[in-house]
């Protein structure tokens, strides 16, 4: 049965994918404008889809990929994820009227491009070459402990995709899929996978 599911899964890369993708697009939906409440809920939703994504590439992804072909890209990630919590960290403690709230969520912005960029131009492919007949496996179990971790914070999502949701501009989606994708996967794991590749933002839009 395991190995049914691993065969029908998405791949593990191409779900990383997705996670960029989403949490790039839910960026892309901040504005220095955007009222009090609503930056709470979409910061709540970055937030939150960072931390579960982090914990997922730690448990199953990395220990993979340093089985096979450790480098110096491989040896960043882990410290990036942990300057990515720092800044999680200090968001959590701010509230939305405080100018620091921009400047930090701008930093996390900057901070989770240039470690986008090192897993699609380096590991991603990398592993695609050396873990060819696991990824499907991989992506299995990442599904699997993705509806593990977010089960007991489904209440959290819920209440920031409902603030977040008053912008009008469909975020709620976006940020749904990048804190809770593996739902949708798991739901749908005979259908295609969507590996796309992830539409880059412009770093100078928030250089401020």
């Amino acid at each position: 049965m395991t190995t049914m599911l691993g065969k029908m899964s998405p791949s593990i890369t191409s779900m990383i994918r997705m996670d960029h993708t989403h949490v790039l697009a839910a960026f892309h939906q901040y504005q220095v404008d955007t009222p009090a409440r609503v930056k709470k809920g979409l910061v709540d939703n970055i937030c939150l889809a960072l931390e579960v994504h982090a914990q997922l590439e730690e448990e199953i992804f990395y220990p993979a990929m340093r089985e096979v072909s450790p480098d110096e890209t491989l040896d960043k990630a882990k410290p990036e994820h942990d300057e990515m919590r720092d800044l999680i960290a200090r968001l959590r403690a701010l509230q939305p009227t405080d100018p620091a709230f921009d400047t930090t969520l701008f930093e996390l912005m900057r901070t989770v491009m240039h470690h986008v960029a090192d897993e699609e131009t380096q590991l991603l492919p990398k592993a695609e070459r050396l873990l060819a007949g696991q990824l499907s496996e991989m992506g299995a179990r990442m599904t699997k402990r993705r509806l593990q971790l977010l089960g007991p914070r489904s209440g959290e999502l819920a209440g920031s995709m409902a603030r977040s949701m008053s912008t009008g501009t469909m975020f709620a989606a976006a940020g749904a899929l990048a804190a809770a994708g593996g739902i949708l996967l798991a739901r749908r794991a005979s259908a295609p996978s969507q590996g796309g590749r992830t539409a880059w933002l412009n770093p100078g839009r928030w250089g401020h």
